[in-house]
């Protein structure tokens, strides 16, 4: 169930985080600094990503129902998660939020609200 009033519904729903995820997938995989914590196939993780974004901006709950808690960090500890790779992450999330045609005031809050996440995920010094 979509709760109204979400940044999920403000954003298009399902639709514009499916190109969201499209964007910031195709420039992963072309990321020097990015390409080794990533698998080869990205279709597992890209499915995966959606499935957390639409929960994370108040879309329905798909990813607690097909995964579980999201427990971010517990997830991403064996992946080297450095200051460099948070700022290629965010790098390319900008360039995607971008591509996807997501509107302001939403671009810039999204884009807040994953950059606090991505600061949790560190894990490794550079």
């Amino acid at each position: 169930m979509t709760r109204p009033g979400t940044m999920f519904e403000a954003i298009g729903g399902f639709d514009s985080i499916d190109k969201l995820v499209t964007a910031f997938y195709k420039r992963v995989g072309e990321h020097p600094k990015l390409i080794p914590i990533f698998p080869d196939d990205f279709t597992e993780t890209a499915r995966k990503q959606r499935l957390f974004l639409t929960q994370f901006f108040g879309g329905p709950m798909i990813y607690t129902e097909d995964r579980g808690s999201p427990m971010l960090r517990r997830r991403h500890l064996p992946f080297e998660i450095t200051p460099e790779r948070k700022d290629a992450w965010l790098a390319c999330m900008s360039e995607a939020l971008v591509e996807s045609e997501i509107e302001e005031p939403y671009r810039t809050a999204i884009f807040e609200k994953l950059t606090m996440t991505a600061n949790h995920m560190m894990n490794t010094p550079e």
